[in-house]
């Protein structure tokens, strides 16, 4: 039996760690408060293993099902039947999405078990499993509205690996997931040459096989490239029509190709803040691909040396703290750049809550310093805070209210204020 809060995650070599998700804990409180949770993530995440230690945890009163096992397939013959012969049971659905037809069935049931709670009957859940595919954020949002939650589950972030893997260095831990990235197979191999071999031979059988198997009709060569262009271009304005000539495509496809991407969550496509009525503002998204670790592996970077010398570094670095503060954030707030044709500029702006905005900028040295777009956005905006994150160790302050922090402390008191 996993032991309470923890998921093991297995390396090559049989290295075992065992760390803590942030997303169990979230998954209890709604399984608590929802009939049914979806858990969405790209394949190995960690979804299962979260999934199997919440069952082990249950013991006989949880089943779960494999919906990629033709044997557990088998037993869905006739779902009605099998839920309703399981109606205590919590009811773990891996892989949902190859099952679509499956939902129909499932809000009948979670609205029999709602009925046998009210008689005061002991009833069961449903916890849905999924790689983030669009048909199955639309198939759940149709048929059980009003009747699950929805949590995302993204690769392991700092606060997960810092304060828990015996390395007595946060920077070296930073160091190797910026690196590595945060799938669990990735990050935890000790081998940074096998770790890329991981990671590569992830994203081809993601565009090859799984894409397809979730019934996106793509050209894989096509959407590949697009994919490497994405890497290549890191935080960059996405200009569609650039994008569409490269490829010889239309930028209906090209906007298609970034549409899937981003609802699989391999893709962030940050927003431009637009609600500055009386400034001339940059109008296209900045696409980040969400994990470093097949950033650096679509462009061929196999070590600290290899990144710190390529030209993406400092995108990389940009995209790898936007994500890892938008993780310890959670669902609370909501995330922009801001730019203007006049050059004002922020890298990252969070609204906190209704005209609550804190403006961050991100920088890479150890030793930043601040442009002046920096400044003239704030004076636009007027944020709450001004922080720069940077890859220093120290916390202090620079003239006009900025505060200058590390990024394992922003993401600590982000953490903690939307707890």
């Amino acid at each position: 039996m996993y032991l309470n809060n923890l998921v093991l995650l297995n390396c090559q070599f049989n290295n075992t760690r065992m760390i803590i998700r942030n997303s169990l804990e979230i998954v209890r409180e709604r399984l608590a408060e929802f009939d049914s949770v979806a858990l969405l993530g790209p394949r190995q995440v960690g979804k299962t293993t979260l999934a199997r230690a919440l069952a082990d945890e249950i013991g006989s009163g949880a089943r779960y099902l494999d919906l990629e096992s033709a044997a557990d397939r088998q037993r869905l013959d006739d779902p009605e039947a099998y839920f309703e012969a399981n109606t205590a049971a919590l009811i773990v659905l891996d892989e949902i999405q190859r099952m679509p037809e499956i939902f129909q069935t499932l809000r009948g049931q979670i609205d029999l078990r709602r009925r046998l709670r009210k008689k005061g009957m002991p009833a069961g859940k449903f916890l849905l499993l999924g790689s983030a595919s669009m048909a199955l954020m639309r198939q759940s949002s149709e048929s059980l509205a009003g009747r699950i939650s929805f949590v995302e589950m993204a690769p392991l972030n700092l606060l997960e690996v810092a304060t828990q893997l015996p390395e007595p260095d946060v920077r070296a831990q930073l160091d190797k997931l910026w690196l590595q990235g945060g799938f669990p197979e990735s990050f935890l191999r000790t081998n940074s040459k096998s770790s890329l071999r991981w990671r590569a031979d992830f994203i081809q059988t993601y565009l090859e096989r799984d894409i397809p198997q979730l019934g996106l009709r793509v050209d894989q060569e096509m959407l590949g490239l697009f994919w490497r262009m994405l890497a290549n271009d890191q935080g960059a304005l996405f200009n569609a029509q650039r994008y569409a000539k490269s490829l010889g495509v239309s930028g209906h496809t090209v906007a298609r190709y970034l549409d899937i991407l981003e609802k699989l969550m391999l893709v962030r496509n940050l927003a431009p803040y637009s609600s500055n009525a009386g400034k001339r503002l940059v109008k296209s998204p900045r696409p980040y691909i969400r994990d470093s670790g097949l950033l650096h592996a679509s462009v061929g970077l196999a070590s600290l040396d290899d990144l710190r010398g390529h030209s993406i570094c400092g995108k990389s670095w940009e995209g790898f703290v936007i994500e890892s503060l938008l993780q310890a954030a959670g669902d609370g707030i909501t995330a922009f750049f801001y730019r203007t044709q006049a050059g004002a500029e922020l890298d990252l702006l969070l609204e906190m809550a209704p005209g609550k905005l804190w403006a961050i900028e991100i920088k890479l040295s150890t030793a930043p310093t601040l442009e002046r777009g920096f400044y003239n956005a704030c004076e636009d905006l007027n944020p709450e805070r001004r922080i720069v994150v940077y890859k220093g160790v120290e916390r202090y302050p620079m003239r006009g209210g900025v505060e200058v922090m590390p990024l394992m402390d922003l993401m600590e008191e982000l953490a903690g204020k939307l707890s």
